[in-house]
């Protein structure tokens, strides 16, 4: 069964480290979970996810719904089995792809009609397709089914999306305790865009349901980082000290570290993997674009105070010369580079709020990473 244990948290900032125990394993956190939207993280085999230190991956439900089917997965004994990925997984709901693909979707109190972006074929979602879909995944957690908004929008439109995600969450939770594969857990997700007053009202209203965390959806979707922060620090004090937090979509570093100093527990991101695929890497001291004519005849390593195998084995000089070449190894490595970087970082807050020295963690890092030119 799902359990989380709360284990410190830094008088200053609020930041915590605590653990949460799934069917499959145990994942510390503060904690980054890599994306594997169609049970594969991009360029890189699970065996190398386990290297770059990874505890849990996400799972795309409306990817896998699609191609190659629930059914199918679950024939072949679950999303871990399928992928061969011993470790525990999170599977979102759909919802995040009601707001992506708007322009393929009609959305009602009832359910989300909608074509694929494959082939156009229509489909219908809903709180009980998404409980459905992700028991036939057998992921560890699953989410409720949700409305995310763009940004920006009015406060119109944000009251009618939190009224409609804590409908479905209602039903989400109904139809989860129906046919829940067991010891799946199930998070609800916080809404309401930028305004304060309606995240509280989302959380409280979600809290009443009691679920087994909390998602903070609907943010990283275009508005300004402050903003993000001024909602984390509305949520803080409301959200259960005993429940995880997970921060959705969040996976530029700066906003991870500044996340954790506001009692966020779990962060996902597309970023690492498709910044590395192209060419921006992150390092110590900053971002790096090793496309850059800079590094052509660089032989130093990339990160000298990493020690993925990118940074022990190889050449600025040689990554560019990769890119430049087209070679899929630059891909791969790079993927690696700036998945280990990122789970490391918060492996690093973990030890850090343990110690009693989140303060300066977060400041020492503040101060080192900084934007390298791309000339």
């Amino acid at each position: 069964m799902f359990e989380f244990r709360l284990e410190a948290v830094c008088k200053k900032t609020g930041a915590r480290a605590g653990t949460f125990v799934t069917p499959h394993g145990v994942v510390n956190t503060p904690v980054f979970m890599p994306v594997g939207t169609q049970a594969t993280v991009k360029a890189i085999s699970p065996d190398e996810l386990e290297e770059v230190g990874a505890q849990i991956v996400l799972g795309n439900t409306y990817h896998l719904y699609l191609r190659p089917g629930a059914e199918l997965v679950a024939e072949a004994g679950g999303l871990r089995r399928f992928m061969n990925w011993k470790r525990p997984i999170l599977t979102d709901s759909g919802g995040f792809q009601v707001f992506s693909l708007a322009r393929l979707n009609k959305v009602t109190d009832q359910e989300v009609t909608c074509r694929s972006h494959i082939d156009g074929s229509p489909h219908v979602m809903s709180p009980e397709w998404a409980m459905r879909i992700q028991r036939l995944l057998g992921s560890d957690v699953a989410m409720c089914f949700d409305q995310c908004i763009p940004y920006p929008a009015s406060r119109e439109t944000a009251e009618r999306a939190l009224a409609r995600t804590t409908l479905w969450a209602r039903r989400s939770k109904e139809a989860h305790g129906k046919e829940t594969r067991e010891g799946q857990a199930l998070f609800g997700i916080v809404q309401g865009s930028t305004f304060e007053d309606l995240r509280v009202r989302s959380a409280r209203e979600l809290m009443e349901m009691d679920f087994d965390g909390y998602g903070v959806g609907g943010l990283s979707v275009g508005e300004p980082h402050e903003d993000m922060y001024r909602i984390l620090n509305a949520l803080n004090p409301v959200l259960p000290q005993d429940k995880p937090r997970y921060l959705m979509g969040v996976g530029y570093p700066p906003n991870i570290v500044k996340g954790i100093a506001q009692g966020v527990d779990m962060f996902d991101c597309v970023l690492p993997t498709r910044n590395g695929r192209n060419g921006t890497l992150f390092t110590s001291f900053g971002r790096v674009n090793i496309k850059a004519k800079r590094y052509e005849r660089d032989f130093s390593p990339l990160d000298p105070e990493c020690d993925c195998y990118l940074c022990r084995n190889f050449t600025r000089a040689y990554l560019r010369h990769l890119f430049r070449a087209g070679e899929i190894l630059a891909a791969r490595l790079c993927t690696q580079h700036n998945l280990h970087f990122t789970i490391d970082l918060t492996r690093r807050a973990r030890e850090a709020i343990l110690t009693g020295s989140y303060p300066e963690f977060l400041a020492r890092f503040n101060a080192a990473f900084k934007d390298a030119r791309d000339d």
